[in-house]
């Protein structure tokens, strides 16, 4: 064999061995991604004590907690996934309570009163990000004159490992407004939506806190091309995106982001899954993984709250 062929012969097994090296870094590749999906998997039926954890397909979510004859409404995790809150009301819309689920030993205890309920309407809570704080929505009296008795917002802080009692959140210039819904971001800006007592004009709003309380609240410009009201929002922890219902024939969940500029654009409607019924109270895990939100119309008694895999969704803002 002369030189020539010797170098030709030697490239040839060269290339085919950099090609054999490629398939095996595929496969590896392959199966690392593989176990890591199986490994996640297996985790979130940890952190969320089911069996089932769905993809983009909505799933319902522990259907067996809707009392008889009761709606089930919004549906929200501690931040450290330890509990979960519900709202529950009559078919009539007239009587709404929180209830929660901890766990304990690897199982979900029975449901029990939220720990902020009272004689009159609660619904619409959120935790702080941190989970010091959690704010709800409340028809309880404030007692204060120039305040009418409706829907508004109130909350409670963690200190020492206990809850203190609840406290009137007031925002100043919507003191003759319903006010409910509360989300709020790390930075403490608080976001809701509100309207005239008769339900109508309802739209989002933030309000910044602050040492004192919380100022004076503006309206949430959003970029849409149909001019509908809006409600139920969830403001990503970092406020770069936000979920809410738009208000039309039924509720579609749209979601909107953050230019970096406080506007707010790129805005559209969430896939065909999700919005496929009437949809409201959107809430996102704290990882950004799973997106809950409740499915049902005003003559339909059997709403459910379901959850889906959101992650691409709120990751990927080009389109």
């Amino acid at each position: 064999m002369d030189i020539i062929e010797k170098h030709k012969v030697e490239n040839t097994f060269e290339k085919q061995l950099i090609e054999e090296v490629k398939k095996i870094r595929i496969i590896l590749l392959f199966t690392m991604v593989l176990l890591s999906c199986k490994t996640e998997t297996k985790n979130h039926k940890i952190e969320f004590l089911t069996d089932n954890i769905p993809n983009d397909i909505p799933m319902e979510f522990r259907p067996d907690l809707t009392p008889i004859k009761r709606i089930i409404h919004k549906g929200t995790f501690s931040p450290d996934l330890k509990e979960y809150y519900f709202t529950i009301s009559d078919t009539d819309f007239k009587n709404f309570k929180v209830l929660m689920i901890k766990k304990k030993k690897f199982k979900w205890s029975e449901p029990e009163e939220a720990f902020f309920n009272s004689k009159y309407n609660e619904h619409g809570m959120s935790f702080s990000p941190d989970g010091n704080s959690v704010y709800f929505s409340s028809t309880r009296p404030v007692n204060t004159d120039g305040i009418e008795s409706t829907w508004h917002i109130w909350k409670s802080d963690k200190v020492n490992g206990e809850w203190t009692e609840p406290t009137f959140a007031d925002i100043p210039n919507l003191r003759n407004k319903l006010v409910s819904h509360p989300t709020i971001t790390n930075s403490g800006m608080l976001y809701f939506h509100s309207s005239n007592l008769d339900y109508s004009e309802m739209d989002l709003y933030q309000s910044k806190k602050t040492k004192d309380g919380f100022e004076a609240a503006e309206r949430v410009s959003i970029s849409m091309k149909a001019k509908n009201g809006k409600c139920t929002p969830f403001i990503s922890p970092n406020g770069d995106y936000i979920i809410f219902a738009s208000i039309g024939n039924q509720l579609d969940l749209m979601i909107s982001f953050n230019d970096g500029n406080g506007r707010w654009s790129n805005t559209r409607k969430l896939s065909d899954e999700i919005n496929s019924f009437g949809q409201g109270n959107p809430y996102v895990t704290p990882n950004g993984k799973f997106l809950f939100f409740t499915t049902g119309t005003h003559d339909e008694v059997n709403w459910k709250v379901k959850w889906v895999n959101i992650e691409s969704v709120v990751k990927d803002q080009s389109h």
